[in-house]
């Protein structure tokens, strides 16, 4: 019986979800100075001066004001990444002036001020102001403010659309999420599996959200394909045996399309869709070692689905191009020289075989599979040379392997046959030279 795998931390996912969705909500600093132009040309700093910011991409909204200080300066810690502003400035002996069109990180910003009443403008007066009235105010529109005042209303309703789809499909991910999270935890895979599945499909490109999400419902589909396979091998019903089997083949090969569309959207980000490019890492990190189990699962239960060969033969060299440790290198390696041998490509077994035998020659799992595969090879091909070398590497293993290993009795009784059936007796195989 398979023995279950732990998920990949909830928790570090969870976290490098929540930094992404703070990444991206960032914004930065708004900085600047007010100048008097006096009457006589002369520049000075105006200090004191109130700067207030309201939102101008929607209907309402503003910032904490600001103050000038002795040398005119104001500065706004930050402003939110993709909303737009303006700054309504005001003082004792200066004409109020608006400056729109302010957005987060805009630094450097001078704002020329007048002398005048030290009127201070209303959030009304600043609106209509950024529509085209700013030379009156308080007066009726003209036909041409009143059209622009139409056409700047049509883009805050399209924003505020935007943005409201924006929070909806948000509040989704986070929810389903979270609930999945708890539903694999309480070990119900049926509902973490249909709630990962939800929260993919409210933004299926995201890569804040989406990689997350689909290793975690690989994780889940490889927990739900375990249970079923013990309980297939178990069951009496022959026709019950060969559905259970199925279902743990479409579970595995919804696993490995899992893992393998978080890997690639991942791949495919752009440098600017990660403020830390460890998150981005980690979450690489993960599909391809959920791709590695699933594979693993395929080759151990052998349901392999043909059609993800494919993704085993992208994944597994890239999982192996950055593991460091050399037995989990070889591991892997044996898992795509088995993906192979269970789907029946024995030229493609034979050659992942040699690697591993390359570095470690006394493999017993590489030789076993290099044996069976050989011999597989050989009766298809009618290969006598291929059948021999079969027989004589399963000699080899059938000898050093103990009686335990789950091939030494398939090896045995399949030297035996071709003994009797080709005539092929074992010869002792040359030593396999260590590759350094």
């Amino acid at each position: 019986m398979l023995r279950k795998l732990s998920l990949w931390s909830f928790a570090a996912l969870l976290t490098a979800f929540v930094a992404v969705s703070s990444a991206l909500a960032q914004g930065g600093p708004v900085r600047g100075e007010v100048k008097l132009t006096k009457a006589d040309g002369t520049v000075v700093p105006v200090a004191d001066a109130v700067v207030e910011a309201f939102r101008t991409d929607t209907n309402k909204g503003s910032m904490p004001s600001a103050k000038t200080n002795k040398r005119g300066e104001f500065s706004f810690v930050q402003f939110r990444a993709g909303e737009t502003y303006a700054l309504s400035v005001s003082a004792p002996g200066i004409s109020p002036i608006v400056e729109p069109g302010v957005k987060a990180g805009r630094e450097n910003i001078v704002i020329n001020v007048k002398e005048g009443d030290g009127k201070k403008l209303t959030e009304a007066e600043v609106r209509q102001a950024v529509a085209g009235a700013i030379g009156s105010p308080t007066g009726e529109l003209t036909a041409e403010q009143k059209k622009a005042l139409a056409e700047q209303q049509a883009k805050i309703a399209e924003v505020e659309a935007k943005n409201k789809k924006i929070e909806q499909t948000n509040a989704v991910i986070t929810r389903t999420l979270q609930e999945g999270n708890e539903a694999f935890n309480a070990k119900n895979w049926d509902v973490a599996i249909a709630k990962y599945t939800e929260g993919v499909a409210a933004e299926p490109d995201f890569v804040g959200s989406a990689p997350v999400l689909l290793n975690n419902k690989g994780a889940a589909l490889r927990e739900r394909a375990v249970i079923r396979y013990n309980q297939s091998i178990k069951a009496a019903d022959a026709a019950a045996k060969v559905e259970g089997f199925k279902s743990v083949k479409a579970d595995l090969a919804e696993a490995a399309e899992s893992h393998n569309r978080s890997w690639t959207l991942l791949k495919n980000a752009q440098p600017t869709d990660f403020t830390d490019p460890k998150v981005k890492e980690a979450q690489i990190a993960a599909a391809l070692a959920g791709g590695r189990d699933t594979f693993r699962l395929m080759a151990q239960t052998e349901q392999v689905d043909d059609t993800k060969l494919e993704f085993a033969k992208a994944m597994i060299p890239a999982y192996i191009a950055t593991e460091t440790d050399p037995a989990k290198k070889e591991s892997a390696m044996l898992i795509l020289a088995d993906i192979y041998r269970v789907a029946g490509d024995s030229n493609n077994a034979i050659a992942e075989y040699r690697k591993v035998l390359e570095t470690s020659p006394e493999s017993l799992d590489a030789m076993s599979g290099l044996g069976l595969s050989l011999v597989n090879a050989g009766y298809i091909n009618n290969d006598k040379a291929q059948l021999q070398e079969g027989s004589n590497i399963l000699q080899k293993f059938a000898t050093a392997a103990p009686d335990t290993h789950k091939y030494k009795n398939d090896a045995v009784a399949l030297i035996e046959n071709l003994k009797a059936e080709q005539k092929i007796t074992p010869q002792k195989a040359p030593a396999t030279r260590r590759k350094n």
